[in-house]
C-alpha cells in the first residue's frame, strides 16, 4: 500500500524567491523576445525543455491544435537548432509516450547502431584500446543516427501532423538566427580546439574564425535547407538518399584542416548501414514505486533497469520521515548497488541476454537492499548480484568497475489538452559530439559509439556492452512517466548528464515523490551522484553544505561537480491544468511553458 506523499519542505531543497510563470510565447519569437521560465501553469498543454525558442516551438504546435507527439518532435527540432551540441539528427534517442485514452505507456527505441563491419574490437589497435581522445573526434566513433526515423515512428503511430510541417519553426529558426547566450559560447569554447580540425565545423560555429558573442544572432542556414528538404522528401533521404551518401561520405573521409596535426580515424559506415536502420518499439520497464507505477526505456537504455532497481531498493524506507542525512545515505547506497548490477547485466537485448524483469523483482531489491547499513557505507566497486538466483546479502561475486559515458544530451518534456505525455531524450552523445559538421548541411554527428565498452571493464567480468554488428551503445537515458492507481498521469520527466541522468532522476523523483519537494525545487535541489565509484559526486549546494560531512562520518567519501544534469518536467494538476518545470540555474536556466498561463 502505498504511503502518503510528505508535503513538507526538507533543507535539501534550494530555496525559491519569487517563482515567475512561463507564458507561451508568440509564434516565430526570437530567443530575445521569449522570456525563460523555470515553471508554468496553465491550461491547454505544456512544454518544458532547456530552451525557450525550442519551448516556444511546441506550445506554437499545440496552439495549432497539435498533440504532444507533434509538439515533442517540434521541440526536438529547434533543440537541434539552439543546442547543436547536445542534440540533433545526427544523434539517437529515446521517446516514451502515454496515451490518455488507451491509458498505457509505449517506447520507441530510437538509438544509434554500430556499422554492420564491426566487432568487439572496434576501438582496439594492436590488442591495445585506441586512447579515448582519438576516438571522440573520428568517424570511427559514429553510429547510424536514429533521431529522424524515432520522429518519423513516433508521428505515424501517435502524431495528428506531417513532419514538413512540424519542422517549420525550426526551420525558420535556424534561417533568421537565435541570440547566443553564455552557455552556447561557453560550450563551443570548451570544444574550440577540435572544432578547427574540422573545416566546416569550424566555419559554422567559429564564425569569422572567432567564438561566438554572447548577444549576437547565430544563424544556420545550411541546417534550414536540411531541414527544408527533410520536410520535401521525408527522412528517407537521411537513410537512403542525397543525405545519406554525404554522411557517409563524411564519415569514411572526416574532412579535416590539412594544417590542424589531427588525424581523425576513419569510420566504416556504409550506405547499407543506414538503408537497414530501424527503430525498435518496445514495451516500457515498469517499476512499482508506492502505488505508482514509474515506466521507463528497457534495454538497450540501462536507464528504466537502474533507477527501477534503485527505487525498489528504496521501497523499504519511509524516505518522507527519514532525515536529511538519512535520506541522501540510503539513496546514494542504493544507487551504487543498482549501478553495479547495470554494469554487469545490461547491453543491446539483440546481443545480450538482458534479465530485465529479474532486475526489477522486488525480491531482486530485498535480497540487494540488505546490504546497506545505516552507520557504514558500502566499498565501490561493488559486486553485481545474480537477478536470476537472488542471495540474501550476497556479495561475493567479483566486482567490476564503472566505464565512463558522456554527459551532455538533451531531454524535453510535453503534455498535451487531451492528457497525452511524451518524455524524450535525445543526444549527440558528449558536448559537440564527433566535432564533424556533414558538410553544406549544418549538423554535428554523434560520437555515441564511443558509449561502448572499448575492452572488457575487468578480464573477470562478462561485460554486455563491448561493441559488435549493427549493436546498440548501452545508455543511461531515463526517459520517465509516472502514473497513478488509475493509470492518469502524476509526472514526467528526464534529464541529460550521461551516467548521472540516472541519478538526477531517482534523485528527482524520490526528492518529489518522497520529500514533498515542488517539482521545480526538486529539479532544481543540489545532487549528488553515485556511480559505483569511491567517491560520490556532489554539486556545490551539498559540498558546502554540513550535511557533507555528516555523510563523511558515516564513512561516504567525496568529490565536487560544479553541475549535474539539466531536467525537465511536466505535473498533472486537477481539471485539465499542468505545471511545467524546468532548471533555474543549471545550463543558464531552463524553459517552461503552457499555451494558458493561469493562476
Amino acid at each position: 500500500m502505498r504511503r502518503p506523499v510528505a508535503r513538507k519542505l526538507s533543507v535539501l531543497a534550494v530555496s525559491a524567491a519569487v517563482v515567475s510563470v512561463g507564458a507561451a510565447a508568440p509564434p516565430g519569437a526570437e530567443r530575445t523576445a521569449v522570456e525563460k521560465a523555470p515553471v508554468a501553469v496553465g491550461y491547454g498543454g505544456a512544454v518544458s525543455s532547456v530552451d525557450a525558442d525550442a519551448s516556444a516551438a511546441g506550445i506554437e504546435v499545440l496552439r495549432k491544435g497539435g498533440n504532444a507527439v507533434d509538439a515533442a518532435v517540434a521541440t526536438a527540432a529547434a533543440l537541434g537548432v539552439t543546442e547543436p551540441y547536445s542534440a540533433g539528427i545526427g544523434g539517437g534517442g529515446y521517446f516514451v509516450y502515454y496515451d490518455a485514452k488507451s491509458r498505457t505507456v509505449q517506447t520507441i527505441d530510437g538509438r544509434e547502431t554500430a556499422p554492420l563491419t564491426a566487432d568487439s574490437g572496434l576501438f582496439l589497435e594492436n590488442g591495445t584500446a585506441i586512447p579515448f581522445a582519438e576516438a571522440v573526434s573520428s568517424g570511427l566513433s559514429v553510429g547510424t543516427p536514429g533521431t529522424p526515423a524515432t520522429w518519423q515512428k513516433a508521428l505515424d503511430k501517435w502524431g495528428s501532423r506531417g513532419l514538413g510541417a512540424l519542422l517549420k519553426p525550426a526551420e525558420r529558426l535556424a534561417r533568421d538566427g537565435f541570440t547566443v547566450d553564455d552557455t552556447f559560447r561557453a560550450q563551443t569554447a570548451s570544444n574550440e580546439t577540435r572544432f578547427r580540425y574540422f573545416p566546416d565545423t569550424a566555419k559554422l560555429f567559429l564564425p569569422n574564425g572567432a567564438l561566438p558573442v554572447v548577444g549576437s544572432t547565430f544563424k544556420n542556414p545550411d541546417l534550414a535547407r536540411t531541414y527544408a528538404e527533410l520536410a520535401r522528401k521525408g527522412v528517407g533521404t537521411l537513410y537512403r538518399g542525397d543525405l545519406a551518401e554525404d554522411i557517409v561520405d563524411t564519415v569514411n573521409h572526416p574532412p579535416v584542416d590539412p594544417g590542424s596535426g589531427w588525424k581523425a580515424r576513419p569510420g566504416d559506415l556504409s550506405a547499407k548501414d543506414l538503408a537497414t536502420y530501424r527503430t525498435k518499439s518496445q514495451a516500457p520497464t515498469r517499476t512499482s514505486y508506492e502505488g505508482l507505477g514509474v515506466y521507463s526505456m528497457a534495454p538497450s537504455s540501462s536507464g528504466g533497469t537502474t533507477v527501477g532497481e534503485a527505487l525498489n531498493i528504496l521501497e523499504n524506507t519511509d524516505l518522507s520521515k527519514a532525515s536529511d542525512v538519512q535520506y541522501l545515505h540510503r539513496y546514494i547506497e542504493a544507487s551504487r548497488i543498482a549501478f553495479a548490477d547495470r554494469g554487469r547485466w545490461v547491453g543491446d537485448p539483440a546481443f545480450e541476454d538482458v534479465p530485465t524483469k529479474e532486475l526489477l523483482s522486488q525480491r531482486y531489491a530485498d535480497s540487494r537492499e540488505c546490504l546497506i547499513k545505516d552507520a557504514a557505507v558500502l566499498t565501490s566497486p561493488v559486486a553485481p548480484g545474480d537477478p536470476r538466483n537472488p542471495a540474501d546479502c550476497d556479495a561475493s561475486g567479483t566486482a567490476a568497475p564503472t566505464t565512463y559515458e558522456g554527459d551532455s544530451t538533451t531531454h524535453l518534456t510535453v503534455a498535451d489538452k487531451w492528457g497525452n505525455v511524451v518524455s524524450y531524450t535525445l543526444t549527440i552523445e558528449q558536448t559537440g559530439g564527433s566535432g564533424i559538421t556533414v558538410p553544406g548541411r549544418g549538423f554535428i554527428l554523434n560520437n555515441e559509439l564511443t558509449d561502448f565498452s572499448f575492452t572488457p571493464a575487468s578480464p573477470a567480468v562478462h561485460d554486455p556492452n563491448l561493441p559488435g554488428p549493427g549493436k546498440r551503445p548501452r545508455s543511461s537515458m531515463s526517459p520517465t512517466i509516472v502514473l497513478d492507481q488509475h493509470d492518469k498521469p502524476v509526472v514526467a520527466l528526464g534529464s541529460p548528464g550521461g551516467a548521472t541522468i540516472i541519478t538526477t532522476v531517482l534523485q528527482t523523483l524520490t526528492g518529489f515523490l518522497d520529500r514533498g519537494l515542488p517539482l521545480v525545487d526538486a529539479i532544481a535541489a543540489p545532487r549528488a551522484s553515485q556511480r559505483n565509484q569511491t567517491t560520490t559526486e556532489l554539486e556545490p549546494g551539498l559540498w558546502n553544505s554540513p550535511l557533507r560531512a555528516q555523510l563523511e562520518a558515516i564513512g561516504h567519501g567525496f568529490r565536487q561537480n560544479p553541475e549535474i544534469g539539466a531536467a525537465t518536467g511536466v505535473q498533472r494538476l486537477p481539471n485539465g491544468k499542468w505545471l511545467a518545470a524546468a532548471e533555474k540555474v543549471r545550463r543558464g536556466g531552463g524553459s517552461a511553458m503552457v499555451v494558458h498561463p493561469a493562476p
